[in-house]
């Protein structure tokens, strides 16, 4: 059995100026005992790519209020890949019109929470899926 904990890294892609609910889910997952690594506001996805390896984490939890989740989103995924890091897990969260979460899914973004999610339902999610 796995000891370890489970790293997760929240980042912000893109212009929003909005991260509370960035903050409130990166709080939630540290006293669910995940190690949390939260990269800020206005992150390119080259630099969450970046961090993602940096840190070692299992799960990258992008967060988007903006509308540009699908501009925002698969180039995480696919940076991912192309450094040969393909099993971190990238969530998605954020203001999501619901015909926007199957193309989000198709890019590889595991799952999607929207708005109003209870943080609960993220802390069992991600330790039912890396646990489990």
């Amino acid at each position: 059995m796995n000891n370890k904990p489970i790293r997760v890294l929240v980042a912000k892609p893109g212009l929003d100026g909005h991260d509370r609910g960035a903050k409130v889910i990166a709080q939630a997952l540290r006293d669910a005992g995940m190690e949390v690594i939260y990269t800020g506001l206005r992150q390119t996805p080259e630099q969450i790519v970046q961090a993602a390896l940096q840190e070692d984490v299992n799960v990258v939890a992008l967060s988007s209020l903006s509308g540009a989740h699908l501009h925002l989103f698969p180039p995480v995924v696919k940076g991912l890949k192309n450094n040969n890091a393909g099993d971190i897990w990238v969530l998605g969260g954020g203001v999501i019109p619901d015909e926007d979460i199957p193309l989000l899914k198709k890019a590889g973004i595991v799952e999607v929470f929207g708005p109003g999610t209870n943080t609960k339902s993220v802390v069992d999610y991600i330790k039912g899926k890396l646990n489990g």
